[in-house]
């Protein structure tokens, strides 16, 4: 398999030490990290450690930070905007400070608690197709955190680059994302550790994290590995992303958990490593 990349990750989510991370990292053969970016924009400082580090063996692409519309999830990973307006000096800042593509957040996140239940509604799908308009008119590819099937298929629509997560998406949504020319992230990692899964198949066993429902963990694990396993039956781009440093998803041995859990879903390997040298292509300045 050679050397391993990790499509979507947060070396500042849980740490300020995010030396320590990447030196994981490399010690677990990763060499392409692609972050998800942090609230106070210290991946910048970040991509600039590992450029001064080349025998970690890594190359370290970021948004330097994530954007979402005010009032609605992403403060974790970034700063807000009001308006078109706001996001476009937003997008500018990011790329004075080093930014190799933009991160939108379109939706909430998964709360276990009700099956299908996200944080917070989505971005209109107008709304949608304008904001990766305007970050493609400023020269970015776009990475997007979409959950639900709507904001999942708008996603689609609008031309978005990336997709992550994608928890709770339909047939249609599948087979949309199939005729695109977008890549899906579904970063089944970190799903999983939430359901707190052991074994595979007919041997798995759930035990859900403290503070969420068993059943509906469990639910919303395997709901989410059949859809992957039906988008690679359609031929949909999948890469491997396992959402490294959120909860339960440590460095290093989380990436090489989310490869493990795609060829689980039947993704060919072969498959995975084309559409991983995809990201790479597209997220760069």
């Amino acid at each position: 398999m050679g050397r391993f990349y990790e499509c979507h990750g947060h070396v500042m989510m849980r740490t300020e030490d995010y030396r320590a991370s990447l030196e994981r990292m490399s010690s677990f053969g990763i060499s392409y990290f692609r972050d998800g970016g942090d609230a106070e924009g210290r991946t910048a400082e970040a991509k600039r450690w590992v450029l001064e580090h080349p025998e970690l063996g890594i190359e370290y692409v970021t948004p330097v930070f994530a954007t979402h519309r005010k009032g609605r999830y992403g403060d974790i990973v970034g700063r807000p905007f009001g308006d078109y307006k706001e996001f476009r000096s937003l997008i500018k800042e990011a790329a004075s400070l080093g930014a190799d593509f933009v991160k939108i957040m379109f939706s909430g996140i998964v709360t276990f608690k009700a099956f299908g239940e996200l944080s917070c509604p989505p971005l209109e799908a107008g709304e949608i197709k304008e904001l990766v308009n305007i970050a493609h008119g400023e020269g970015f590819a776009v990475m997007a955190h979409t959950n639900g099937k709507d904001a999942f298929m708008a996603a689609v629509e609008a031309g978005t680059d990336s997709i992550e997560h994608g928890v709770f998406i339909d047939e249609e949504c599948l087979q949309a994302l199939a005729e695109s020319g977008s890549i899906w992230v579904p970063t089944l990692a970190a799903i999983i550790a939430f359901s707190g899964r052991s074994g595979s198949g007919d041997k798995a066993r759930y035990t859900a994290r403290p503070g969420f429902d068993a059943e509906i963990t469990r639910l919303t694990a395997e709901s989410h590995m059949a859809s992957v396993r039906r988008g690679a039956e359609l031929g949909a781009k999948i890469a491997a992303g396992s959402d490294s440093g959120a909860f339960g998803v440590p460095a290093g041995s989380g990436t090489l958990s989310e490869y493990a859990l795609l060829w689980e879903c039947g993704v060919p390997a072969e498959s995975v490593i084309a559409v991983n040298e995809l990201i790479r292509g597209r997220f760069r300045r």
